[in-house]
């Protein structure tokens, strides 16, 4: 394809970085040739790597950032613009926020720039029923038209659905697959053998309303269910930390990190830290009082999170010995570390 063909990668990233340090809220306008070609190529590459991605650390995981462009360029401010670090980002990149475009194109520009070393997983709001309504669709049309709006569905519906890190951590938007408990047998589905089910699914696709790939992408944890409940969204389920325990010894997991719900200091553990959500937009909407969190994950697997707080971020101090936190003052908040091996927290 000509725009294809024509891209200058470097050159729209470099367009995509001029406001840096700017004010937040100017815009970046690339032509609709490049915007094309960005959602074309990026499509091309998410078809070529698979549903469920096989990934080794080091990398840095990200949350939710809901089209808030500059609490995007500050999570690369302090985890380091790519190639300086690898990533992965765990979806819903467009809503919301006033600049999805911006968010969009920059993520899948690092994408084609760095294709084995940064990664995008898919969000329930990469669907077009869901950014139809709460922003996206709005944004296009205002900025550019609906065809390339309808571009861009396309593209998200070739995106990875899950990632697995180093066999031992489990990525995805929403959560674990709620099938992996039987009520009949009061245990593991003996269906879900593997994580082939995951790899199988067929893109490009649209997100139905039930079914594996719709509870990747929206389902919920919740501290007063066993086992499963109705979501209060109206789609998909919630799941008990005894899902999360029997899914994790299944498949010989040690962690799932996940996205999609806001959590007030920017990660939050549950099920005796067997999972975290992670949420990278502070300041929600300019509506919610929460930070921002990316989590670092080392080779070692040693897991540690650096926290923003809306424009302000805070560099993590993990690498360190908990004696050097003294005479730092956080604004009450500590960056913490933890061991997978030991999942023990200091």
């Amino acid at each position: 394809m000509a725009d294809v063909d024509r891209l200058n990668i470097d050159g729209v990233i470099t367009k995509l970085l001029e406001v840096r340090g700017l004010r937040p809220g100017k815009s970046v306008q690339l032509s609709e040739s490049e915007v094309r070609a960005l959602a074309f190529k990026a499509r091309e590459i998410f078809l070529q790597q698979g549903a469920l991605l096989e990934l080794e650390a080091p990398v840095k995981i990200c949350g939710d950032v809901h089209g808030q462009y500059y609490d995007l360029l500050r999570l690369f401010e302090y985890g380091g613009f790519p190639p300086a670090a690898n990533y992965l980002f765990l979806g819903d990149y467009v809503d919301r926020g006033k600049q999805s475009l911006e968010t969009i194109c920059l993520l899948l520009a690092y994408k084609i720039k760095f294709p084995e070393n940064f990664f995008l997983l898919r969000g329930n709001h990469e669907c077009a029923s869901i950014n139809r309504i709460y922003g996206f669709y709005d944004e296009c049309k205002r900025r550019y038209n609906i065809k390339l709006w309808k571009i861009f569905t396309d593209c998200f519906n070739c995106l990875p659905l899950a990632a697995i890190i180093d066999e031992k951590i489990f990525c995805c938007h929403g959560g674990t697959k709620i099938y992996v408990f039987n009520t009949l047998y009061k245990g593991l589905s003996p269906d879900l053998h593997s994580m082939d089910q995951i790899r199988k699914i067929a893109r490009p696709t649209d997100v139905p309303d039930q079914g594996l790939l719709c509870d990747l992408l929206w389902s919920d944890p919740d501290k007063d269910v066993n086992s499963w409940g109705e979501n209060d969204r109206g789609v998909s389920y919630t799941f008990g930390a005894d899902i999360v325990s029997r899914f994790l010894a299944k498949h010989d997991f040690d962690l799932i990190c996940r996205a999609h719900q806001v959590v007030e200091d920017g990660y939050e553990f549950f099920a005796k830290r067997q999972l975290v959500t992670l949420f990278s937009a502070p300041n929600y909407c300019g509506e919610f009082d929460n930070a921002g969190a990316l989590m670092s994950v080392d080779e070692s697997l040693v897991c540690s999170f650096q926290v923003c707080i809306d424009f302000y971020c805070i560099h993590s101090l993990s690498s360190l010995p908990i004696k050097a936190y003294l005479g730092f003052k956080f604004t009450d908040i500590m960056c913490r570390t933890f061991d997978l091996a030991s999942l023990s927290l200091f």
